[in-house]
């Protein structure tokens, strides 16, 4: 249909909560997705991208994450949020 697909915009936000998500883990953790959603607020068909993912709530197993997908006029193309929960010692061997 000419524009980008909505998978990639979620790719790009999950990957920029993910990492905003791991910079609050201890050494000996890691984590995994519980729960993502986005909302897509405009089409792109050709944008540079800035997704900018910051952590709302982190506590001892469970963190809140969000995400804000803009396009280079500033202007918001897809907000995200994500349900993580923090995996330690056998849980996140491997990981």
């Amino acid at each position: 249909m000419g524009s980008l697909h909505g998978g990639i915009l979620c790719d790009i936000a999950d990957a920029a909560m993910g990492m905003a998500y791991a910079s609050t883990l201890e050494e000996d953790e890691t984590f995994t997705t519980l729960e993502l959603k986005i909302n897509f607020l405009k089409p792109v068909w050709n944008a540079k991208l800035t997704a900018v993912g910051t952590v709302l709530r982190r506590g001892k197993t469970i963190g809140l994450t969000q995400c804000d997908v803009t396009d280079e006029a500033g202007q918001l193309v897809a907000h995200a949020t994500c349900t993580q929960m923090t995996l330690r010692g056998e849980r996140a061997l491997g990981r």
